[in-house]
């Protein structure tokens, strides 16, 4: 056989592939190079790209080796993947690459809102048929987000198992399928039975259809899943997917920083370097931020390319940035530049213009004199003129007179002539003609001829013949006779003819009227004859009238002749001395512009000088800016370098996890790159992505001022993901609100049409905000939440609709989950922000709330103060960018734009103005925060306070507490309890104070004692303590009273192992605490001390109540933690009580006892949106303490006020049924152990929220619930635990609270209810310590009993009513019977332990026993039975008689509750260990993480482990080997077995920490 050469068989790459050869040729062959390989890959990818929608992919060696292995399982026979790593890591994408190299198409389900297990077999029935009848391959490509219901891995696991899916087609379509594959089952020579074809059919989908499942290892799932469906695991080839090496990460970054423009080509490697580093720091941080803060964080292969891609468009954006302002300070500075020579070339321009000035004043001067001279020869023409015109328009006066006067008497006569001309006017051919026709005339008709003849005489020549023939003549010729009637000259009529006429005139019958009835013609002739008369007549008064003034007109017209005459004379002066003055106005306009442009230059010249000098700091100033961002330019690529590290990696973390990856992480790693990347000094990621302004005004929209709120808001407006943030406080929900205004759409995914609206807003280029957004997202939105566009970013596809995409989408996704717990997968495709309140940030908050409170009128003036100092940096920034827009714009020589200089002159002026305000501003500013800062004592402690609070659910999940407050005020009955409102409380209920100082202590006294009693209601017993500690010892830290070294020592406590105490006091234990004790300086010596001073110490150590001695000796001085810790090394049973001495001394004996809260003041401060919340405990019911006060306010069962329902199978209906008609009618709903209905938790608690908005004000929820067992258990909604007021009701703790509280069970009337009176009292009071006594044993542990038993104050009252029964039926007491119903039924049904049952019945003898009639009975030691009471007589003598709290009255050794006691001790400083703030840099003490934890408890249990006995040496002694020998042989042999199994499995483990560290 040939020998394989080693050098080949190691060669690297060993990978092999079926297209090793190249792609298309299915050959398994190993690959030669990675650099073939690559080749291949990347043309087979270009291939794809161009059938398929783009993949950009960079094919780095672990990419091209996940490759090369999905190929060759495709490849396989009935090859199936599981692909494992976290989302983005590229399972997908090289599942495709692979799938396509080997000729096979992919397929994956689309998820719509309704897809379910039908659909998944409908669709998996189709692929049965493409890969079984059309014998196509395909790879069903399936991820976590195709799996909504864990049923789906029911078909895929029979898939993957047998390829068998039951009922996967109906019957008929069986037979089709059948027969389509009868010829081809035929073919190859087996029988066509039926089975035979679908086996056949089956067998070819298994070869076709490929199953690559695509799962994160993150979480439960994966391993729920591999259980519950095996086929997962061992019916398919696992391939991992693990963190991107760093080499993989330089590649990948190289090869996308390489298409960006404005990176120079040298700093490439260097940027690459960074950016792998940076992933890998975050990575680290990550899990030190699980471990510390129990948050998680994960970046996958996504976060780093969406890394990448920020940073090119960060850095292209803000270099056209950068540049633009570069380019407008230029120009502003050119401005300023060239304003000066402007100014010179004006200042010879002026003087020119002044010389030019003085001529044209003296032409003007000359012209003066001439037309002054002209005008005086002008004023005395005038001067006659006007004497002229006096004249004529007196003789104007005279003649308009006398015009008047004829004009009214020709007024007179017009009538006349009117007529006249009327009556002509009814004269025509015809009438005339008719008229002549006439042979004889009837009477009157001659008379108007005759007359018409004599006014028609000539000359005044009457003519004698005047018959009707001689005026049928005159008549002859109509036409001409009508023309002398018309053209008759009536102002000139003979007077004979005046004479002649007068006889017809006075003729009766001369009438018109008259005349008409015999002829229309000679009735016209007569009253033309008639008027023509009347008319001269006035016309002859009228006519010397008008000689007169004719006269009259004859001597005006002369006057006005000389008039015109002087006129034309005055008019030819006037158009000389016109000419003079034109002449004069053009040499005076002449020289008022001259004057004019002087002035105007003259002004400029000033408006240059005072804008030059104005502008001079700012010409400084942008200089500088302008030197200052051409440096910016280099240092740019650096710069945005960090900060796209910031925006992509740091928003999920608290502020000093920030600043140590900021800082001392990378930082330093820049300045050590070769070739360094040059960054800013002192860089500030705020001040390169924001300005002042911008802040100022998201201050005024809500957001906190606090530096980690800003950073978040920079995150959120600069990300290219969409922001996920974490608001349990709802701060930052707050500040969206209010900064995207009515625009916003808001939506919550359980709402109604969510995906309807979701889908209109993507369309419209909405904002949108889905809030109160829970751990798992509905499938549907991963092509939303991961931006997955098609059609070139033209559209997105949610389920099965297709709609289109706006640019303008935005989409802020929001949760009000303190501390979820995201997939990788949805964090790889969103920003985590998180907007968790910060200590600082609360303090300044709650400080604004008690200044408000204690001095509104400073509130308001330092947030008036705030709010303008805010504006006025808006203000300034755009008055700013106004004043270079304005100079960068102007065009030309600017300065002779006058309104342009003035306008930016008023904008410095401006400017200038508002910073002397903000100056001012600023002094008051000092003054009112002065005035401020003596309240801020009480609000550090509250803020304090809060975060103690915040941290209680790691002890107890059940322990959430809001800091927020509803919308609607404190006091209203509607408002939310929380933190605040116990502040604002508090405030109210302090003592007054003038004295301010005074006032703010007695502030810190009552919201610390307020917050305490409101946190305490809420906690279980045990935690009280732990609770009251940590409250101790974080106050007493922030006022300097502990020391960080001191305190992280009693918490820590090292003890040294394997040493033996030289004490015989001491333990083993107590004396390695000891000697590791004293390596420490505050403790050096003590074990010396101690051995040397044995009785001192012992002394000490004997003590009943050592925490209340002294130390002894030098120690005595000691501080109390000093005391403390040293307290603890001696006598740990006692540290409880040490600890409840401790926290009396510091904080007041009230924070010790406690205070029993009356049930009512907590019903007075619940709401319709306050619930009550009864955490459970065994043993107890409370609600029938809801029932009892429901009875005393009227609300019952019975009266139906009362919804009481007792939660499990189906009856959540009932419940929601209850709540809605209880919200509705101001009813009460009890629900009992809602922890039963898991699955419907999450709609109880949008049902309380919905009902809460617009409920009845007497509307009230009672819920309880049992905590769950372990912190992973816990199901009980956040919403519904930090709403809610908490309430435990636990069984008392102590003998004397136990009996007070059994004894609480019955009243007077019970004592009285029976006929053996003394005897029944006797009994009950027995029977009350008897419960008392076995329901406190339980603290004991297993020296109490056995196993914990339920016992409950039911077993009390059924006892106390079997005790009334018999005591009734019996003449005497039946003690036997009692004892045997007590301990064997009502207490013993509990007891499922033999000896249990034993200490039961011993007790019942001990406690019921007939000597105690008569007196003679101890209960306990010094505690005899009492005499015959009352009900408070009873009370007073548990007060007065009963012992101290000690194991005796339980009748057990003293030394019985020391193991009790220590655990509980150990158990307390262990959580407050836990409790302690570990923020990096913090006070919290030293970090140790979950891992050092575990590798500290595997070097004790190392050192522990005895050595291996030595069988040959022990065999060796023994002589005689009796059954004894052999078992004892037997059991070293067992045990040296074990001790090697236990060594063994330690040290493997230690290697793995090992491997994990390098």
């Amino acid at each position: 056989m040939k020998e394989l050469d080693e050098g080949e068989v190691m060669a690297k790459p060993n990978v092999f592939c079926h297209f090793a050869r190249g792609v298309g040729e299915p050959r398994y062959l190993p690959i030669k190079s990675w650099v073939d390989l690559n080749t291949t890959l990347l043309d087979a990818l270009t291939t794809y790209n161009e059938l398929n929608a783009a993949m950009n992919l960079v094919l780095f060696e672990d990419a091209m080796a996940h490759v090369c292995r999905i190929n060759r399982i495709l490849e396989c026979p009935r090859g199936n993947a599981l692909l494992v790593g976290v989302g983005g890591s590229g399972k997908q994408s090289l599942a495709r690459l692979a799938a396509f190299i080997s000729g096979l198409e992919v397929f994956q389900i689309t998820l719509t809102k309704d897809y379910g297990i039908q659909e998944l077999r409908s669709d998996l029935a189709n692929l049965y048929l493409r890969a079984g009848l059309k014998n196509l391959g395909t790879v069903f490509l399936m991820t976590d987000a195709h799996i909504p219901d864990e049923k789906f891995l029911v078909l895929i696991n029979d898939l993957l198992a047998s390829g068998e899916i039951p009922d996967l087609f109906p019957e008929d379509e069986v037979e089709n399928i059948v027969s389509s594959v009868r010829n081809e089952v035929k073919s190859t020579g087996q029988q066509d039975t039926r089975d035979n074809c679908w086996r056949f059919f089956i067998d070819r989908v298994r070869k076709n259809l490929k199953m690559v499942l695509c799962f994160s290892p993150v979480g439960s799932a994966l391993r729920v899943r591999a259980r519950q469906f095996p086929a997962i695991i061992s019916c398919t080839t696992i391939d991992w997917f693990h963190e991107w090496p760093q080499e993989a990460l330089v590649n990948v970054s190289e090869t996308f920083l390489a298409n960006i423009e404005y990176l120079p080509e040298v700093l490439r490697e260097s940027v690459s370097k960074f950016m792998a580093y940076v992933h890998g720091s975050v990575n680290d941080m990550s899990r030190l931020y699980l471990t510390n803060d129990r948050r998680y964080n994960y970046t996958t292969p996504k976060t780093f390319l969406g890394f990448i891609s920020l940073y090119s468009s960060l850095l292209t954006t803000k270099h056209k940035d950068l540049q633009a302002k570069i380019e407008r300070l230029m120009n502003g500075l050119e401005k300023l530049r060239t304003t000066s020579a402007q100014a010179n070339a004006l200042k010879a321009k002026l003087a020119t213009q002044e010389v030019e000035l003085q001529k044209k004043n003296e032409e003007a001067d000359k012209l003066i004199r001439i037309v002054e001279a002209e005008t005086a020869k002008v004023s005395k023409e005038n001067e006659v003129a006007n004497e002229e015109k006096r004249r004529v328009a007196i003789i104007e006066t005279e003649v308009a007179k006398r015009r008047k006067e004829c004009e009214e008497d020709l007024v007179k006569a017009e009538p006349a002539l009117v007529a006249a001309k009327e009556a002509l006017h009814t004269l025509n051919k015809a009438n005339l003609t008719e008229l002549k026709s006439f042979g004889s005339p009837p009477s009157g008709v001659s008379s108007v001829t005759a007359a018409v003849m004599v006014l028609l005489a000539p000359n005044g020549k009457i003519p004698k013949e005047r018959s009707w023939k001689a005026g049928k003549m005159m008549m002859a010729k109509v036409d001409q006779f009508l023309d002398q009637l018309i053209n008759y000259n009536k102002e000139d009529i003979h007077p004979d003819i005046i004479k002649a006429i007068q006889p017809y005139l006075e003729n009766p019958e001369f009438n018109p009227d008259f005349i008409r009835s015999k002829s229309v013609a000679a009735a016209g002739l007569c009253s033309w004859v008639i008027n023509i008369i009347r008319f001269f007549e006035v016309y002859c008064d009228v006519e010397p009238k008008r000689r007169a003034l004719e006269e009259a007109n004859a001597e005006l017209a002369a006057a006005q002749n000389r008039l015109t005459s002087i006129t034309s004379k005055i008019k030819s002066l006037e158009e000389q001395l016109g000419y003079l003055r034109a002449e004069f106005d053009k040499a005076t306009a002449e020289k008022m512009r001259c004057e004019k442009e002087a002035n105007s230059t003259a002004h400029t010249i000033g408006l240059a000088n005072r804008l030059v000098g104005g502008l001079s700091s700012e010409k400084i100033r942008w200089s500088e800016a302008v030197s200052q961002m051409h440096n910016s330019e280099k240092t740019l690529p650096g710069d945005i370098l960090l900060v796209s590290a910031f925006i992509s990696y740091v928003g999920c973390f608290t502020k000093h996890y920030r600043r140590e990856l900021m800082e001392k992480q990378w930082l330093p790693l820049l300045q050590k790159l070769n070739p360094v990347i040059p960054i800013t000094h002192n860089l500030d990621p705020i001040k390169l992505l924001t300005d002042d302004a911008t802040i100022a005004g998201w201050n005024n929209e809500g957001l906190p001022s606090d530096r980690m709120s800003t950073e978040n808001a920079i995150i959120l407006t600069n990300s290219d993901r969409w922001p996920l943030i974490i608001d349990p406080q709802l701060q930052g929900i707050k500040w969206i609100k209010n900064r995207y205004g009515e625009p916003l759409v808001v939506l919550r995914l359980d709402q109604k049409n969510c995906l309807d609206k979701l889908e209109l807003a993507i369309t419209r280029g909405n904002t949108v905000l889905i809030e109160n957004l829970p751990e798992s997202l509905d499938p549907v939105l991963d092509p939303l939440i991961g931006k997955n566009l098609i059609k070139r970013g033209q559209a997105l596809k949610i389920g099965d609709r297709e709609i289109e995409y706006n640019s303008a989408f935005h989409l802020i996704l929001h949760s009000k989950l303190a501390n979820p717990h995201y997939k990788p997968e949805l964090q790889a495709q969103c920003t985590l922000i998180n907007f968790t309140v910060t200590r600082d940030g609360l303090e300044d908050q709650l400080l604004a709330e008690v200044v408000k409170a204690e001095r509104p009128d400073l509130e308001e003036l330092k947030y008036n103060l705030t709010k303008q100092q805010n504006d006025f940096k808006i203000q300034l920034k755009h008055l700013e960018d106004d004043l270079l827009s304005r100079l960068s714009s102007a065009a030309g020589n600017f300065l002779g734009d006058t309104a342009l200089v003035e306008n930016l002159e008023h904008t410095k002026a401006t400017a200038q103005e508002i910073q002397e305000k903000v100056a001012e501003a600023r002094v008051t500013s000092v003054q009112i925060d002065e005035a401020r800062e003596l309240y801020r004592p009480a609000a550090a402690r509250a803020s304090l306070l809060y975060f103690i609070l915040n941290d209680l659910h790691k002890i107890n999940p059940i322990y959430q507490f809001s800091l927020k407050v509803s919308a609607l005020t404190v006091t209203s009955p509607h408002f939310r309890l929380a933190f605040r409102v116990v502040f604002q409380k508090a405030i109210e209920r302090s003592e007054a104070n003038e004295d301010v100082r005074l006032r703010v202590s007695a502030l810190i006294d009552t919201i610390t004692y307020s917050v305490f009693l409101y946190t305490t209601r809420g906690l279980f017993e045990k935690d009280k303590l732990i609770f009251a500690a940590q409250m101790t010892f974080q106050v007493l830290a922030s006022q300097g009273q502990v020391g960080t070294a001191e305190l992280d020592l009693l918490l820590r406590f090292p003890i040294q192992p394997n040493v033996v105490s030289p004490i015989d006091f001491l333990t083993n234990n107590s004396w390695g605490a000891i000697r590791s004790l004293s390596q420490v300086d505050e403790f050096r010596n003590l074990d010396r001390d101690i051995e040397n001073s044995v009785k001192r110490w012992r002394m000490y150590c004997e003590c009943e109540a050592p925490e209340r001695e002294k130390l002894p000796g030098e120690w005595k001085g000691r501080s109390d933690v000093q005391r403390l810790v040293i307290m603890r090394a001696l006598r740990p049973d006692r540290m409880t009580n040490a600890m409840q001495t401790f926290i009396e001394e510091r904080m007041g004996r009230k924070y010790v006892e406690g205070e029993n809260i009356d049930f009512y003041q907590s019903y007075q401060e619940s709401g319709p949106s306050t619930p009550i919340f009864f955490i459970l405990s065994p043993g107890v019911d409370p609600l029938k303490e809801v029932e009892r006060l429901g009875q005393r306010l009227g609300y019952t069962c019975e009266n139906r006020r009362l919804h009481n329902v007792s939660l499990g199978q189906g009856q959540e209906k009932v419940a929601e049924e209850a709540l809605k008609v209880a919200a509705k009618e101001g009813h009460w709903v009890i629900l009992q152990n809602i922890h039963l209905v898991r699955q419907w938790l999450p709609r109880l608690e949008k049902k309380l929220e919905a009902h809460s908005e617009a409920a009845h004000v007497d509307y009230r929820v009672f819920m309880s619930a049992e905590p769950a067992n372990r912190p992973e258990n816990h199901i009980l909604p956040q919403g519904i635990l930090e709403t809610a007021i908490k309430i435990t009701n636990e069984p008392p703790r102590g003998m004397q609270a136990n009996l007070h509280k059994a004894l609480n069970n019955f009243t007077q009337e019970t004592l009285e209810m029976c006929s053996k009176e003394a005897e029944f009292k006797s009994i009950l009071f027995s029977l009350c310590y008897f419960h008392a006594c076995v329901a406190e044993r339980r603290k004991f542990g297993a020296q109490g009993w056995n196993r914990p038993y339920p016992f409950n104050t039911g077993d009390l009252t059924i006892s106390v009513n079997v005790l009334y029964n018999y005591l009734e039926a019996n003449s005497k007491v039946p003690w036997e019977d009692l004892r045997y119903l007590f301990g064997e039924i009502m207490y013993g049904g509990h007891i499922t332990d033999d000896w249990d049952r034993v200490l039961c019945r011993t007790y019942l003898e001990e406690f019921l026993h007939p000597d105690q009639l008569d007196g003679e009975l101890c209960l306990a030691p010094g505690f005899p039975s009492p005499p015959n009471l009352d009900y408070s007589g009873y009370h007073s003598y548990i007060d007065t008689c009963l012992p101290s709290e000690s194991p005796h009255l339980y009748g057990l050794h003293p030394n019985a509750e020391i193991g009790f006691l220590t655990m509980t001790s150990e158990h307390l400083f262990k959580t407050v260990f836990e409790l302690q703030p570990r923020d990096m840099g913090s006070s919290g003490g030293v970090v140790i993480t979950r891992e050092d934890k575990v590798k500290q408890s595997l070097d004790e249990i190392l050192e522990k482990l005895p050595e291996e006995f030595n069988m040959a040496d022990i065999t060796g002694k023994v002589e005689e080997r009796t059954p004894y020998v052999v078992v004892a042989f037997q059991e070293c042999e067992r045990m040296n077995l074990l001790n090697r199994t236990i060594r063994a499995s330690l040290k493997e483990l230690d290697l793995g920490f090992k491997v994990n560290h390098l």
